[in-house]
Order: structure tokens, then sequence, then C-alpha cells
């Protein structure tokens, strides 16, 4: 039934064949063609038929500039010496050139998709007034009909669109989209040859099965590269395109039916248009459907070295130097085709898995972790934990990064102990005591008076009612040696009332001390016990620095990265001298005691220079090892996930081995020590800088006046321990390296 016109108001139909006209002659069809299209009797329809006449009366079918942002591809990460250690990706694609596509690939896809590309214009007008008659009769876009050029505009549009509400703009079933992505076609006929649009469109169509591109496709459904695809597998992947979500033979028994039968179907066009003989397609036919299922690489759960791809993917993420706001961020890793080079060394990576796996299970409770960092670089060498990384708690994995600090993935981190005391020695050394100064200490210490701590607030502290002891330490007199290499509670919260509580905040800080939680460090008078919550990489790279004689460098993991055009971009080590060397020669001269007369006696060196200091803390909730080399520093936490203060390290059985107590040099210390012989091996050792005896050695504001005659130049409270350095008491009691907290969190 014709409509009546409404105030001039031009027929539907009439408005329709103009437009069809105009496109006929813009796409090259011809006067002729042109008037034959014009010609074509249209239904007259209501909603979509007045949504082409409205849209027209402002369209200029004249060709428009494609923005052709480049589409997502893979970003690889890679060790320090260029080994794949894993990817990220919003789309999993590998961009390919077109002589790296097999020949029956391609036409394949023109075969079902547009056979007559290599002829036709910008628009194949045929297929698209079949497709806008049967649309007219529909109501909306029922048929498609488009070329393989305007599927490639359709899709660069789709990649482009950052929200939902751009995705489902560039898909709308309406005809202004479908005009505008016709303007868009002929311009990129203009610009582009047919070999290059075809490129195109096969490296960023989508597939299904999480494949996007033919590069990632022929992986992904049968684990061969795009050059190599059969003529069954070819035609597979041509009939995937379609609909590659309804076909995603990912997806189970019906959508891999379904795919099969659309495989035949390019099959049996392939022949009819004597593509490939029937002889050829029917053999191809009788063949299954030989799906694969190739595992997609890339994410940090399917990496060799989760923590560290963990550490590295935040870093960009949560780094302004890799983009002003977190969504450029998010697109830059996952969009961007990067290859970023980072710092990590597989062997030593290798030599911190081993230790960890010697002496924690990763079905133990009690969790285990490592982080290696260079001195005068700061860069991470390794990452290691006893537990994989995951989400299955049945399979004891860990959904966080139990290595690095919650801006790196990971957690709360557990409290620190005595490691502290190391910040509280460099800061008396600084001020200019000498090793052998010291003073009288009891078995317990009690702060004078409130003002006898203060904040770096200026805030008192001090806490007179709450006595912090050595547990059954003997009194005596202990000096910056004898005191750290015992690891003295009531020497080091002497010490610290001494040189003042802010200025050992102060000295921690400029090491690059933090709260893993990110949270600000909590400056009680027991700073020096190390009741912060911390994570190995940090205090890893702050032992880094002393070992770099007092140059700090922030941690590092990403050395370089390369983009998708061959840009290269290096990252250099942010370093600044934040302590004297020679005060830092001093710090590790003391420290390396503490491995031949303190606390890892027991446990031994590693043959060459290393200084060290082991921490527990209160009640055996956590035990950690910190040590260096000028060549390399570590730091090795243990502690329980599920609650470090209500799952203490008391009466556990660790490694297969049964621990009453475990301290610092029970399980940290000689996973420390394994890492470091393992690590090290193979690399000149490197001397540290002997300390200036001249400024440092002997003593000079506080000489003892006359030496115990029972004195025990091994200190109160060492520990005893087997060749193995798993745990006993000495004589003394329990080791001093038990990070009392006092006052603090749980005081």
């Amino acid at each position: 039934m014709r409509r009546h016109r409404l105030g001039g108001m031009q027929e539907p139909g009439e408005k329709q064949s103009s437009v069809l006209s105009k496109i006929a002659m813009l796409a090259g069809v011809g006067v002729a063609a042109g008037a034959v299209v014009a010609g074509l009797a249209l239904p007259a329809v209501g909603g979509a038929g007045f949504g082409l006449i409205s849209a027209t009366n402002e369209i200029n079918l004249a060709p428009e500039e494609l923005v052709e942002p480049p589409p997502a591809e893979v970003t690889v990460v890679e060790d320090a010496k260029g080994k794949p250690i894993a990817r990220f990706y919003e789309q999993y694609r590998e961009v390919v050139e077109l002589d790296q596509i097999a020949p029956i690939m391609k036409t394949a896809i023109i075969s079902i998709e547009d056979y007559r590309f290599y002829e036709h214009g910008p628009i194949d007008i045929e297929g698209t007034i079949r497709a806008l008659a049967r649309n007219l009769q529909a109501g909306g876009v029922a048929q498609g009909g488009s070329s393989i050029t305007q599927q490639y505009v359709k899709q660069v549009l789709l990649n482009a669109a950052d929200t939902e509400a751009d995705k489902n703009k560039a898909l709308e079933a309406s005809y202004a989209r479908k005009l505008k992505e016709l303007r868009y076609a002929m311009a990129v006929e203009k610009k582009y040859t047919k070999d290059q649009i075809l490129a195109k469109y096969l490296n960023i169509a989508y597939f299904g099965a999480g494949a996007y591109g033919v590069e990632a496709a022929a992986k992904r459904f049968f684990g061969v590269r795009a050059d190599a695809l059969s003529l069954a597998q070819a035609a597979t992947l041509a009939g995937a395109v379609q609909d590659p979500n309804a076909t995603d033979p990912n997806l189970g028994k019906k959508q891999r039916e379904r795919l099969l039968k659309r495989r035949n179907v390019v099959l049996d066009r392939m022949a009819e248009l004597g593509k490939v003989s029937k002889e050829d397609a029917d053999k191809a036919k009788a063949t299954g459907l030989g799906y694969k299922g190739t595992k997609l690489p890339g994410g940090c759960e399917s990496s060799k070295y989760p923590y560290f791809c963990i550490y590295v993917r935040n870093e960009i993420l949560k780094n302004p130097d890799f983009g002003k706001k977190a969504a450029d961020r998010v697109k830059f890793l996952n969009r961007g085709g990067l290859t970023i080079k980072t710092t990590l060394d597989a062997g030593m990576q290798a030599a911190a898995d081993k230790a960890i796996k010697k002496w924690v299970y990763a079905s133990d409770n009690p969790v285990a972790a490592e982080a290696l960092v260079q001195p005068g670089t700061g860069a991470i060498k390794a990452m290691a934990a006893s537990r994989p990384y995951g989400g299955d708690a049945d399979k004891h994995e860990m959904a966080y990064n139990v290595v690095a600090d919650a801006a790196h993935g990971g957690g709360i981190g557990f409290q620190a102990g005595s490691t502290f005391k190391t910040f509280t020695l460099i800061t008396a050394l600084s001020k200019g005591m000498k090793v052998n100064d010291g003073f009288n200490v009891g078995a317990g210490y009690t702060a004078p008076g409130y003002a006898s701590f203060k904040n770096c607030a200026g805030e008192s502290i001090g806490d007179p009612n709450h006595t912090v002891t050595n547990d059954e330490g003997a009194p005596g007199w202990r000096t910056l040696q004898t005191g750290t290499w015992g690891s003295v509670n009531t020497f080091f919260m002497t010490l610290e009332q001494r040189v003042g509580l802010c200025d050992v905040v102060k000295t921690a800080k400029s090491l690059g001390i933090h709260r893993s939680d990110g949270n600000k460090l909590q400056e009680y008078e027991t700073f020096t016990l190390g009741i912060n919550e911390m994570d190995p990489v940090t205090v890893a790279n702050a032992y880094a620095a002393i070992g770099a004689r007092g140059k700090y460098c922030a941690p590092m993991a990403i050395s370089q990265i390369t983009d998708r055009d061959g840009k290269v971009t290096t990252y250099k080590p942010k370093c600044r001298q934040v302590l004297d060397p020679e005060v830092a020669d001093a710090a590790a001269d003391v420290l390396s005691g503490v491995f031949t007369k303190g606390t890892m006696r027991g446990v031994g060196g590693i043959g060459r220079d290393a200084a060290g200091k082991t921490g527990t803390t209160d009640s055996y909730a956590t035990a950690w090892f910190a040590g260096f080399t000028p060549d390399l520093a570590g730091a090795v936490s243990i502690g329980d996930p599920r609650g470090s203060q209500s799952h203490k390290l008391n009466g556990v059985t660790i490694g297969g081995q049964y621990y009453g107590s475990v301290v610092g040099a029970s399980i940290s210390g000689p996973i420390w020590k394994d890492t470091m012989l393992a690590a090290l091996k193979g690399i000149p050792p490197t001397k540290f800088t002997p300390i200036n005896t001249s400024r440092f050695g002997g003593c000079g504001q506080s000489c003892q006046p006359a030496p115990p005659p029972d004195e025990d130049d091994d200190g109160p409270g060492d520990v005893w321990q087997d060749d193995n350095g798993r745990g006993g008491w000495g004589n003394h009691g329990r080791e001093n390296d038990t990070g009392r907290n006092g006052r603090g969190p749980f005081g």
C-alpha cells in the first residue's frame, strides 16, 4: 500500500531509490547499473525506513577518513636475557604480514565473505542492495552483505571503542551507522591496496576462543602458525568469523558442531567457485574438526615467575611514568604490543626457588618469601615464595603477591622484627658513635618518662608503664658490636632513646622503608624492634643500599620497553646517596659479625664478604633474615598468612621438621645462605670497603669502665644452632631477637 504525501514530503520509496542510486554511482557501477538500482522496488516501511530518510538528509556520501588506532596486541614480558616469561593482553593478537598467512587461508576467507573482493570497488553494491532490501522489510538489520573492507571498518570502530556505550554504537542496527561505514570504506579503498586491506582484516578479526587475528587463531585452534594452515583448518577459521561466539569451540560440543557445519559450508563454497577441487573439498570435509585448544600464553597465573610478573604488572598500572590516567596505563599494558625487558635473573630466581623448597613446603601453613636485589641499581633479581600463585586454596595457592607490598599486588606483610635494629645502629654511627661505644643494660628496659621518646610529630610517646625484656638474657655491658651480634632488645631500646626515635625513623625512610600496606609507619618506642609490617622487596632493597655504601636506589623491575613500532625506551636506576659511605662501611663491618659471633653463627657465612641481621617478632609470630654482599642483597620472611599473631611459629612442623619455636636463624637465615651460595656462584666476590678505624674503631663517647670478669664475647641470648641451622636454645636462654612490641599495635 502506497503512503500519501504529507505536506509535499517525498515518498519513502522514492527517497530510498534516490539514495541507493547515489550509492551505486559512488560505488563505480556505472549509470546503467545505477538506474537498475534506483528502479529497485523496495517496500515502504516505518521505523527503520523513516530512519533512512531522516539520516540521508544530512549525509554526505563522500569518502571520509577513518581513524585507525592500532589493534590491541599482546605485550610480551622478558627476563634480563630476553627470554619471555609472561604475556599481557586485552585481546590475544599477533599481527603478521600477508605473506606470513597461508594462501589457502586468504582464498577461504575471500570465498565465504566477499568472493568478488578483488573485483568490486569500495562497496559490493550487489551484496549491499540485497541486504538493504531485506533489512528494510525486516525493519532492522537482519542480513549482512558487507564487503571485507566494510567489515574491516566495523572492526576498527569496535576496536577504538573505550566504553560499552561506544561499542554498542559501533554495532547499532541503524542506517546512519551503515552509511557512515560506507563512507569510511570508500576512504580505506583509496588509501590501501586490496592486499593491504585483506591483511588488516585478517589481523583484526575475532575468530572465537579468545583469539584475535589469524595468527593467534591458528595457534589457538590448531597449534600451528598462520602460514602453515591446511585447507580444512583454513576453512574452519574462515567459517568462524561470521559468528565467533556461536561457533566458539572452547565453549562446548554444540558450538563445535556448529563450527564443523560452518567449515563444510566454506569448503563447498570454495569448490563451487573453483578455488579447490570437489575431491579436495570432500576429503577435507571427511576430517574431524581438529580443534586443539592450545592454551593461550599470558597472565601471571601461567607465568613461571608469577610473583615477579605481578610486580611488573602493578608497576605499570600504578606508575604515572606509563600514563597519566589509570585507564591509559591499562591500555598501554594490555593493548600496546610492547616488549618489556625486566631485571629478572633466571639463575638467581632458580636459586631462591630451590632454597625455599628445601626448607618450606607448599603445603605448610606458614609461607616463606624471598626477594633478591642488586646493590647500586635497585634491580630486583628474583622474587620467590613457598606457595604457588593462584586462587585455589585446596592447592595451597596464594592469591596475592606475598613477596611485595600492596602497591605491587601484595598484602599487609609481616612484622620485620629485629631487622629494624640495623636502622638504629646506622643512626648511632652517623651521630659519631664508635663500634665499641656502649653501656650497661639490664634484663628489662622501661622508658624513664613519656618524653624519653618523641615521634617525628614531636609527640611524647614513651611508655614508663611497660617493660621490654630480653627474655632470659643476662644484663651487662653491650657495645654497638656485641649488642648487634646478640640482638639485645634492652640495648637497642636504650640506644634508640639516646639517638632519638625520629632520627631512627628518618634513617629507615631514607633507605626506602615503608609499610607494606601503604599506611604511615607506626612510630612507637619499639620501632627499633620491628613492629611495622614489611615485605621482602622493601627490606632487601634497604639492605642493598648499605651494601652499595649508602647509595639508595628505588626498587626496579623494568629495564627497557620496546613499543610496537620498534621505539626503545631504556629505564635507568633512580638512585641517591642517603648515607655517608663510611657510615655504611662501618655498619657492614658490624653486621658481618652476625655470621661469626652472633645469632647466625650456627648457620655460618657464605665464603665471601657478607653482612646481615636476623629478625624474630614478639612471641615468634614471624621470622626474618636480611643480608647483603656488595654484589647481591636479599631478605627472607616467614609467617602464617592466616594471621601471624593468631597463628604463631610455635610448635609447628615446617618443611618436614618440627620446631618448638622458629627464630630468624632457624629457617629464614638458612634459606638466605643457600640462595646466596647458588645465586652468586661464578660471580667474582667483591669485598666490603674496610671500616675507617680512625673514625669508628675503639670507643669514644661511651667506653666500658671495666670489663665484667664473666663477659661472654658472644653476647647474651645467642641461639645455638646445629649444622643445618635448625634451632635450639643456648645456655644463655632464648635469642634476644624477639622484637617484643611493647606499646605497639598489639601493646
